[in-house]
């Protein structure tokens, strides 16, 4: 996913900002990260209340591989 796309994609929930992460972007908004995009994915930060639901969607948590 690239920057462009990813502006994009969280629009709706008004002005965010997108910074180079690892391999990849991090995404905050108010200050705050909430997802991170990667060549695997985007994963969206979680808690308590939400794993379940992301859980019932197939969703698996993040995990860092070393080389």
């Amino acid at each position: 996913m690239d920057r462009e796309f990813l502006i994009d994609l969280f629009a709706d929930f008004g002005p965010v900002t997108i910074r180079k992460m690892f391999s990849g972007y991090g995404i905050s908004a108010d200050g705050t990260n909430f997802a991170l995009s990667l060549r695997a994915g985007l994963y969206l930060r979680a808690d308590e209340v939400t794993i379940p639901s992301f859980e019932a969607e197939g969703s698996r948590p993040f995990q860092y591989q070393r080389r």
